[in-house]
């Protein structure tokens, strides 16, 4: 009944197929141990533990029955399109299509080296980069760490409705869906969007909308750890109640007290949050150096165990949504990497340095870039606590921190680095600083979208010398692919390159 092919085709995977790859030799294959992490192929073998169904739901008259279901069938074939499928077909789906993107970037890349005069080989057929096989998630349902639900209007028209988005704001259809059916979202993160729609129901405050339009509460952020502590925030749009009289600046704190109140003295306690923040954001985004996150209760940081390191989060931190599949990740980026005891490793947009720090044994030096600032203090906190000393974490934009990094460390040394960018992709002076840099002869790039803006950085990488455009280095060559599933029913997985020179 579901076709992998014609699923694929309609989350945008296929188009018109390309001429097939450019010769780059394989390097030497992945140890025992980690293929025997890959299951024997792409399927998995075993039990995976469901979280169990909702059952408890209250009945309902039967049109108004039909239309919920409509509702959330239409949420969940947006935010989760291959939840139809088992998990083994979606394995199928997704490896596939990482096939179909590596064809394509070899395709151009043979074809950018022949108008160049550089590839001697003939044309052949097939992947020449080693595809491994997709690595699984260990967790399916639920398993996401953080979730940020929206508030707007609901398919009855009540604007004081969590959930998640269908339509565009373009075609002016939008409607906010409660999302508590949704295959990915744990049953705790759910609890507390509820228990803050019930809040916002009882409030006399208006939701904020459209900005334009007024009214003050916003999102809700949720961050859970595998300890099953809670973390909340909630973002609020002043509206010009900070910068006026001393009445606006009572409001708030009125405000902020019935949050903290209803989340531990009224219905909401049964959410037992470990902490409870507050921003005020005038913006559909707001980092804490442009709008501080304020501690309304608990614990200021939330903590999780990851490779044997305690690892400090910040609400404002970045941190993979899948803790277990994430550390099938770090640990398939060590096998890639071949970091060892002479080698410095760079650690690229590290968010909370659980690249770097993971492998820090294993290297002679760990130097992490990042632009959030309270990831960086993470990050630096984490490698005290785990009494890890050759860490050092840089914060700034990569583009900036690199290169005078890069002109501090000597040629003999070598040097690995590792990327894990947000989907936009690295910065093009960033790609720039990596190719020109001969010290670099391994590069171990992550992408979420390899599809998407990172393909740029791809053929950047991998394109011949350019004076033109500074990229003067000698070309990577695309040597290994491996997809590790951290999004289950979503097209998405994390697929980890490995580039050698």
């Amino acid at each position: 009944m579901h076709n992998p092919r014609l699923l694929l085709s309609r989350v945008g995977f296929f188009s018109k197929p390309g001429p097939l790859p450019w010769y780059a030799a394989n390097a030497p294959g992945l140890s025992q141990s980690f293929l025997g992490r890959a299951h024997k192929g792409y399927f998995i073998n075993g039990i995976i533990k469901k979280h169990p169904s909702r059952q408890n739901h209250q009945k309902k008259q039967r049109h108004f029955r039909l239309l919920d279901d409509s509702w959330q069938e239409r949420l969940a074939d947006v935010v989760t399109p291959l939840w139809r499928l088992s998990y083994e077909e979606q394995l199928k789906v997704k490896f596939e299509a990482q096939k179909t993107i590596l064809q394509r970037l070899e395709s151009y890349l043979q074809f950018l080296h022949r108008v160049h005069g550089t590839v001697a080989s003939p044309h052949s057929e097939g992947l020449h980069c080693q595809l491994h096989p997709i690595i699984p998630s260990p967790i399916i349902n639920g398993y996401r760490n953080k979730s940020t639900f929206s508030v707007n209007q609901g398919p009855d028209g009540n604007p004081k409705t969590v959930g998640y988005y269908l339509g565009t704001w373009r075609d002016g259809n939008v409607v906010c869906v409660p999302c508590s059916h949704l295959k990915n979202i744990p049953e705790k993160h759910n609890q507390v969007a509820q228990y803050y729609e019930v809040f916002l129901r009882q409030s006399s405050v208006e939701p904020c909308l459209l900005f334009h339009e007024g009214g003050h509460w916003r999102e809700l952020t949720v961050r859970t750890n595998s300890q099953g502590h809670t973390m909340a925030i909630v973002t609020f749009h002043p509206q010009g109640l900070s910068q006026s009289s001393c009445s606006g600046q009572e409001e708030l704190c009125v405000q902020k007290v019935t949050l903290k109140d209803f989340f531990t003295k009224g219905p909401g306690a049964v959410c037992e949050l470990t902490s409870l923040y507050f921003q005020e954001s005038t913006m559909t985004r707001c980092s804490h150096q442009q709008s501080p996150y304020q501690l309304l209760f608990g614990e200021p940081h939330i903590f999780e165990d990851l490779l044997g390191l305690k690892i400090r989060i910040s609400p404002d931190a970045f941190f993979q949504i899948n803790t277990s599949g994430a550390e099938l990740l770090y640990q398939t980026i060590g096998e890639l990497s071949g970091v060892n005891s002479s080698t410095i490793l760079l650690d690229i947009c590290c968010g909370t340095g659980a690249i770097g720090l993971s492998l820090a044994q294993r290297a002679s030096q760990v130097l992490g870039i990042e632009l959030v600032e309270q990831a960086v203090q993470d990050a630096r906190w984490t490698a005290a606590f785990n009494g890890v000393t050759n860490c050092e974490f840089h914060a700034g934009r990569a583009e900036k921190v690199l290169p005078q990094l890069l002109k501090s460390q000597k040629d003999e040394k070598l040097t690995v680095a590792v990327v894990n960018p947000a989907r936009a992709g690295l910065h093009y002076q960033v790609v720039q600083a990596i190719r020109n840099c001969r010290a670099i002869h391994t590069l171990v790039f992550v992408s979420c979208k390899p599809h998407g803006e990172s393909t740029r950085n791809f053929i950047e990488l991998c394109c011949p010398p350019n004076s033109a455009k500074k990229l003067l280095g000698e070309p990577f060559v695309l040597r290994e692919a491996v997809p590790v599933d951290l999004f289950p029913h979503t097209p998405h997985c994390e697929l980890v390159l490995l580039f050698t020179r």
